[in-house]
């Protein structure tokens, strides 16, 4: 039985066409979706330990350039928890 010839060649792109469609989207969520992932990474210990380390190097920066006063200086380093000299 036929089932009027072309019209049913029409319906059928169209179907897979949306078909296609939706998984590539699919994909392309899913690739956003690693990829935001990848980014938050926790920092390591190597990390963590290398950020107080960066603070007082800007600090110290900071305060050698003039940027800052004597007592700014050892308010930001009691306030990031660094020793004071």
């Amino acid at each position: 039985m036929m089932w009027g010839g072309n019209g049913m060649n029409a319906w059928g792109w169209g179907f897979g066409a949306l078909i296609v469609a939706g998984v590539v989207i699919l994909i392309v969520v899913v690739m956003r979706l690693a990829s935001t992932r990848a980014t938050r990474v926790q920092p390591t210990e190597s990390t963590q330990s290398a950020l107080p380390n960066d603070a007082a190097r800007i600090l110290d920066e900071r305060y050698a350039r003039g940027d800052l006063t004597t007592e700014e200086y050892r308010e930001r380093r009691t306030a990031l928890g660094l020793d004071t000299r």
